[in-house]
Formats: C-alpha cells, sequence, structure tokens
C-alpha cells in the first residue's frame, strides 16, 4: 500500500461575473496554475445585496467560481493581477491553506522538490 504525504498548498477561490471568467482562466494559465474549476454560481448575497444568475441573459449576468490549489509563490501574482480586475468589475478571492496528497498535480516538475 502506498504511503501518502500530505503537502502544504493554497487553494483559491474567485468568483466574478460569467463575462470576467476568461480573464482569470488565461492568468491561472499563465502563471502557471496546473488546472482549475469554474461552478456556475446561481445565488448569493453580499456587501451588493442578494444575487441571482439570470442564465437567459448569458454569461454577463451570471456569476462563476473559479477554484484552484496552487504553491503559495503563485499567489501573489495572482492578487496583483486580480487587483486589477476588482478596480473596475465586481468579485471577490478566497485564500486558504489546504494540504494535498498528490503534489505533482498541482506542480510543474520542475517546482517539485524531492519527497
Amino acid at each position: 500500500m502506498r504511503k501518502f504525504t500530505l503537502h502544504q498548498m493554497k487553494e483559491v477561490r474567485v468568483i466574478v461575473s460569467g463575462e470576467n471568467r476568461g480573464f482569470v482562466t488565461e492568468l491561472l494559465d499563465s502563471i502557471g496554475a496546473t488546472g482549475y474549476t469554474v461552478l456556475a454560481v446561481t445565488a448569493g448575497k453580499g456587501h451588493g445585496g442578494l444575487q441571482h444568475s439570470h442564465f437567459m441573459f448569458g454569461e454577463i449576468e451570471s456569476l462563476e467560481m473559479i477554484m484552484t490549489v496552487m504553491p503559495e509563490d503563485k499567489v501573489e501574482p495572482l492578487l496583483a493581477a486580480l487587483g486589477k480586475l476588482f478596480d473596475k468589475h465586481s468579485g471577490v478571492m478566497f485564500v486558504s491553506d489546504v494540504a494535498v496528497s498528490r503534489r505533482e498535480y498541482f506542480t510543474k516538475p520542475s517546482e517539485t522538490e524531492p519527497a
């Protein structure tokens, strides 16, 4: 049986309007994130009040959450670029500490330290 070791990473969740999803996913690709998951957000409540997605109006009226896991050193470049997006558009980002058992899924081979 394989023994799993846990490795510290950062989980990032970005919630933006659907029209800004491409900006976020292209940014993740450009900083070297190895993958992400996009989920449709049907409703939520924040400082702007209650929000509902209106899918019949297309991506402009939808909310989406883009989730990824990455090494800590990639978070700062992401923050800098998302700050520019959030200066002009609504959205929010959450960063949490997580531990993953398969570090190689979230790093490129040159970034993985020997076990």
